[in-house]
């Protein structure tokens, strides 16, 4: 039963994706063809095709299962303005989770995928109609050879930055950089129970260059009860509950002064931002997971 359940709701999600490439592949033809100043209005519309993409997605979802899903509490939220949205990371289904909890309550999430997901029938073109900065990863020796790449992550994030302006967009970023585990939390010496170390370069890059246009950063506890699901495991049936916490946070400042009178980098400012979150989340983590 449960297998049945997971193939038709993954077949009916697959024909919902091959139908919304029909008019993002058209999207993704227009940009290259339209004057620059026209490419914001075609990004617009590009998004709110996903937008209707991921709600198919939630109503196949409901249809063949009955999630226990609950969000404390929702902080004021809008589709018009710009968000930084960071998030504990534990299985991809988080990705599927979060557009349920915020489609059309924020605009679009996107975030960084490698570049071999380009390579995606269908959803390699969908990821470029929707303009989601696209990173490639060099290996040790790589870079040893070819020392200039270096700097091509921190070039392809600030062009990003510099798209997002365009029009109101939620940047996703997974500051531990890859799902948790016991045994990654282990090999990353993590002081934390639930959760591997946050990194904020990423985040500390698109605070700085989109400080005039981000309204908040949203700090997002995804907390999964009994079992961390697999997609599949999801789509097959996910019974047990899935509890959710959004903290809506304010912008660090580049003029924030600390007590000595000394400025203050952003880098550090964003550093301590996530290690001061990053110790509340833990905390909410044993709350919900560890027995009274």
């Amino acid at each position: 039963m449960r297998f049945t359940r997971g193939s038709v709701t993954l077949l009916l999600m697959f024909f919902n994706t091959l139908i919304l490439a029909i008019p993002l592949c058209i999207a993704a033809l227009l940009r290259g063809l339209i004057p620059s100043r026209y490419q914001a209005l075609c990004t617009q519309m590009s998004m709110r095709c996903a937008e209707g993409w991921i709600a198919n997605n939630n109503r196949i979802i409901d249809t063949f299962q009955t999630l226990d899903i609950s969000v404390a509490h929702y902080p004021e939220l809008s589709p018009d303005e710009w968000y930084l949205v960071i998030c504990n990371h534990q299985s991809w289904t988080d990705i599927v989770i979060l557009q349920r909890i915020l489609n059309k309550r924020v605009p679009m999430l996107k975030f960084f995928i490698k570049q071999t997901l380009l390579f995606v029938p269908i959803l390699g073109i969908c990821f470029v109609a929707l303009d989601f900065p696209i990173m490639k990863r060099y290996d040790k020796r790589t870079l040893a050879k070819r020392p200039h790449l270096r700097g091509r992550d921190l070039e392809t994030t600030l062009k990003s930055c510099e798209r997002f302006k365009l029009t109101p967009v939620s940047v996703l970023n997974f500051v531990e950089g890859t799902r948790f585990s016991p045994e990654k939390q282990r090999q990353t010496k993590s002081p934390y129970q639930y959760l591997l170390k946050p990194k904020g370069g990423g985040v500390a890059m698109v605070v700085d260059s989109m400080q005039d246009d981000l309204s908040a950063i949203l700090d997002v506890t995804m907390v999964y009860h009994d079992q961390t699901p697999s997609f599949w495991s999801f789509i097959c049936g996910h019974p047990t509950p899935i509890r959710i916490q959004i903290d809506r946070l304010g912008i660090p400042k580049r003029t924030d002064f600390a007590e000595s009178g000394a400025v203050k980098s952003m880098g550090k400012q964003v550093k301590q931002l996530l290690l001061d979150r990053w110790d509340k989340k833990d905390g909410v983590l044993q709350q919900q997971l560890e027995p009274n």
